[in-house]
């Protein structure tokens, strides 16, 4: 559904949200690819506006749920996406923030 990455040192860091955990694990697998712990990520789409990202950071800063990152983007057609990471054990509090 969305992936992200940057470097890291003298490597890079990419970073996934599959729509099929299972079948991305299974072929990154049989890829023989190095995969790190599984991180806590959510794919955040809405009506693009101005403030829209801050609204959802600040929902999550009032239950005192840290962001580790978030990338987000316009599609130009008045919709937005974001990837927004928070630490493993706050993923299910930031979910019920999120009304996920």
């Amino acid at each position: 559904m969305a992936c992200t990455g940057f470097p890291s040192g003298r490597r890079a860091q990419l970073d996934f949200i599959p729509e099929d955990p299972q079948g991305f694990l299974q072929a990154a697998r049989k890829a023989r690819l190095k995969l790190s712990a599984k991180k806590a990520g959510f794919l955040i789409q809405g009506d693009d506006r101005v403030g829209a990202i801050g609204d959802v950071l600040a929902k999550l800063a009032a239950a005192k749920i840290n962001v580790t990152a978030v990338d987000a983007v316009s599609t130009g057609e008045g919709r937005y996406g974001a990837l927004l990471w928070v630490k493993p054990q706050d993923r299910k509090r930031a979910a019920k923030v999120l009304g996920i």
